[in-house]
């Protein structure tokens, strides 16, 4: 998981590194920072409608070649790849920091490949492990049908994400290696079986990875285009493809809420604020049992609560004559490089740190004393959390993806309400613009408060 060091189970040494970099963090001017991030979205939206003309967001195409490995075949290397992180997960150390199934999932799936997504456009697509092995598998049985699964739109995918969002924040050992590996091996076993019964098109919506990386991606600057056996590689502002998306429906828009929900849920539960909420002492955290019940209800109760919150802006914008659905669709857009940029935000410091364990476990796999990349002992190293610099630094890129991101989703929504008769006004998005501060100062809030660990 993204901070692993939060397991004091597991990792009572790790804790000191992110105990420094908070207590640097917490010499920083934050406040000024919050508060000028909040005027600058707001000043944005000011001058957005004022604004006789908006940046054209469109694609240019910038190269086109044959595909030259099919996808079936990344799918299949990559389901062999599951498998043999399962196999490092249940043979391997039970140590998370040196174990490459936790590391892979929790830092080179959920927080590398997210930021390559948000960056590349949707890589996930080349590397996912079940199209592959369905295809084949629907070939072998002749089956050709369908076990009525699309009909349910996203809402597969919601269950999946809230499952894996559970998992994540709230269970006890989701780094514990071998628990992990029995969790990846039973899910990657189940929605196999539904692929098989559905056909691999379904994965696309009832798959939340699949999902998760197809929405995430639509705010990169490049992006891939696949037809008649080539692949054309796009570029254009980011956002771009948010702008020419279609407009979503209630399960993806549940599905989104859940996304900005879970990320910012994960923040919060962590920080000194919630657990003296829960009447905790965080300076004397007993561990994730003490907070299990309380969280379990909370993660699904902030979910609810960040879905009225958002769904209740575009409500009262609402232009005269048109109907809720029909405005949502389009508008709920506008939130995906909300959602992106706060899980880069927030996910940056388990990269810097997680990611060095990463490629100290590919060393050695299964902690046999291996060195295969031929790094040396005690090759990870912190000490950029420990200098003022140092944090700084990544304090300020934090700030510059939270507010970069609120900021393009401002201009986002003024593309997305051109699409509305009536949606390009001062009572139509001042609603939406307040949410979009709050949501910049309550992200940053997050980054900067002191937390449990």
């Amino acid at each position: 998981m993204r901070r692993l060091a939060l397991l004091p189970a597991f990792l009572p040494g790790a804790a000191h590194a992110h105990a420094s970099e908070r207590m640097v963090i917490l010499t920083l001017p934050t406040d000024w920072y919050m508060a000028g991030a909040g005027a600058a979205v707001l000043l944005t939206a000011l001058a957005g409608l004022m604004a006789r003309r908006l940046p054209a967001f469109r694609g240019h195409k910038i190269l086109e070649r044959p595909i030259v490995v099919p996808r079936p075949l990344t799918s299949w290397a990559a389901a062999l790849g599951v498998w043999a992180l399962v196999a490092v997960g249940i043979w391997g150390t039970r140590d998370p920091l040196e174990n490459l199934l936790p590391l892979a999932v929790w830092t080179v799936l959920w927080v590398g490949l997210t930021l390559a997504c948000v960056a590349f456009g949707n890589l996930w697509r080349d590397v996912e492990p079940w199209t592959g092995p369905v295809r084949t598998i629907r070939r072998l049985i002749g089956w050709t049908g369908s076990a009525g699964l699309s009909r349910l739109g996203h809402w597969p995918a919601v269950i999946g994400y809230l499952a894996f969002a559970w998992f994540e924040i709230v269970s006890l050992s989701p780094a514990d290696p071998f628990v992990l590996a029995r969790a990846v091996a039973a899910y990657y076993l189940l929605i196999l079986a539904l692929a098989v019964a559905e056909g691999e098109e379904w994965l696309a919506r009832g798959e939340f990875l699949t999902v998760y990386f197809g929405f995430i991606s639509r705010i990169a600057p490049f992006w891939a285009e696949h037809g008649n056996g080539r692949v054309r590689v796009m570029a254009g502002l980011p956002g771009a493809q948010v702008v020419m998306s279609k407009a979503l429906t209630p399960s993806a828009i549940a599905f989104v809420t859940l996304i900005l929900a879970s990320v910012s849920f994960d923040g919060l539960a962590e920080t000194f604020w919630w657990l003296a909420r829960l009447g905790i002492n965080p300076l004397e955290f007993p561990g994730r049992s003490a907070v299990l019940e309380a969280n379990s209800a909370a993660l699904v109760l902030f979910w609810a609560m960040s879905a009225a919150l958002i769904l209740g802006a575009v409500r009262a914008g609402l232009p005269a004559g048109h109907g809720f659905r029909e405005t949502a669709g389009p508008l709920m857009l506008a939130f995906l490089p909300i959602a992106a940029g706060y899980h880069v935000a927030h996910y940056l410091i388990a990269l810097l740190t997680n990611g060095q364990y990463a490629i100290a476990a590919l060393n050695d796999p299964f902690g046999r004393g291996w060195s295969l990349l031929g790094l040396p002992d005690h090759w990870v190293s912190f000490g950029f959390l420990s200098t003022r610099a140092g944090v700084q630094a990544i304090w300020t890129a934090q700030f510059a993806t939270i507010l970069g991101a609120h900021l393009l989703a401002v201009l986002v929504s003024f593309k997305l309400s051109e699409r509305i008769e009536g949606g390009h006004t001062l009572r139509a998005h001042l609603p939406m613009t307040l949410l979009m501060v709050g949501y910049t100062v309550f992200g940053l809030w997050l980054l900067s408060s002191p937390t449990a660990g």
